[in-house]
């Protein structure tokens, strides 16, 4: 195999490689995207929900990549107290359910449609450093070994990210700081098309059971645990399950098929940038910790940070410092928000069913500007305040 030079190198084809390596492209910049897998997309490891609101932002056109566009989100206490929320009072919160791979083949197209080169089977296997900076990766191609050096890398491996640990970036977790995650997709139920369903409380400690209907009579039923609360990742199975059991619109349902990982519900990164080298998406823990979705903050970032790379690579100023243009962009696009929900999370994580009861009964009938932590709060403010003592911080 032989060696290969470029400007730009995207480590990882999810949506934020993709759309980091698209936005370099556009920019002028020679990219090369590699992705370990055979094929973008699959496995599917994500619920397959997300709002809507952010796409045009970036540049991405709803596709036959959409299953349902969903009215709004329904959000059960633990004694299945329902709060609804839509448009009319939670602004663009809602939004579709997805198809995640044909999604990220999407992105992929629109990279290489953009000028981009991806080679599939494909992965990094050592950074390349000269004089402390990061010149590229060690890879192998259907187990080849092969150098590709560029002015640029960007990790886009996901939460584990090896490359930013290769690159000695601070990507460290701690188990209060990651759930584990189990979803079936599952037929013959009696979902709601019109609605995403969000289960809180002890039925998943630490986390949420989520519904997200892909048709009539097909829905993902999926789980999310804060794996410091269990022994171990393979107890949020048990507790799927027994959610599962004990409701008869669900227990009838036929399992086909099933996905599972872990998720980062971190604080956002101390540093996603180095000499040579810039993370992005989950790599960067932009996925926010309080609902465990990243692909929208993936995506923004994204737009950004290739945007810079590009600029860096065709400059030659590929450095820590020309690199703060990224960390000031998406940090004041995302960062705050994901910082309150880190601490919010943290807080919601001690709440007992009991006083998830009264925060669903309180927000009832209330009308919400906008759907986030500071206005749920204040909410909750009006009839409960022993509740929001500890929020205090947050109104």
């Amino acid at each position: 195999m032989k060696d290969l030079t470029t400007d730009v190198l995207v480590v990882g084809a999810g949506p934020a490689g993709s759309m980091t390596a698209k936005w370099a492209a556009k920019s002028g910049a020679r990219v090369l995207m590699i992705e370990k897998r055979q094929e973008i997309g699959s496995p599917v490891r994500c619920g397959e929900g997300m709002s809507k609101d952010w796409l045009k932002e970036v540049g991405i056109k709803p596709g036959k990549w959409v299953n349902v566009e969903v009215e709004g989100a329904r959000i059960y206490s633990p004694s299945e107290k329902v709060l609804e929320i839509n448009e009319r009072n939670a602004g663009n919160e809602v939004g579709y359910v997805v198809e995640r791979d044909g999604f990220d083949k999407a992105l992929a197209i629109d990279a290489a449609n953009a000028g981009v080169e991806i080679r599939l089977k494909t992965a990094a296997t050592q950074v390349l450093r000269e004089g402390g900076r990061v010149v590229g990766v060690r890879a192998k191609q259907f187990g080849e070994p092969f150098e590709i050096r560029a002015p640029v890398t960007i990790g886009a491996d996901g939460f584990e990210s090896q490359v930013g640990r290769w690159a000695g970036l601070p990507t460290n977790l701690t188990l209060k700081d990651m759930d584990s995650c189990l979803q079936y997709r599952m037929t013959d139920v009696d979902c709601d098309v019109r609605y995403c369903d969000f289960y809180l409380g002890s039925v998943a400690p630490g986390g949420y059971v989520w519904i997200f209907p892909k048709d009539t009579g097909l829905a993902n039923v999926g789980i999310g645990v804060q794996l410091s609360k269990i022994q171990g990742m393979a107890e949020a199975r048990k507790y799927l399950d027994a959610w599962i059991a004990k409701h008869p619109a669900y227990s009838k349902g036929k399992t086909i098929d099933v996905v599972g990982g872990g998720v980062s519900i971190a604080p956002p990164i101390r540093q996603a940038a180095a000499d040579g080298i810039m993370l992005v998406g989950d790599a960067a823990r932009m996925i926010d910790p309080l609902t465990g979705g990243g692909i929208a903050n993936g995506c923004i970032a994204g737009k950004i940070c290739g945007e810079v790379a590009a600029e860096a690579a065709l400059a030659k100023t590929p450095t820590k410092e020309f690199f703060q243009k990224y960390e000031k962009g998406w940090r004041g696009r995302l960062e705050e928000k994901l910082y309150r929900n880190w601490l919010a999370k943290e807080k919601l994580c001690s709440l007992s069913d009991e006083t998830f009861d009264k925060v669903v009964d309180a927000l009832e009938g209330v009308k919400l500007e906008k759907l986030s932590v500071h206005n749920i709060l204040k909410a909750v403010h009006t009839k409960y305040p022993e509740i929001t003592r500890e929020f205090e911080s947050f109104l």
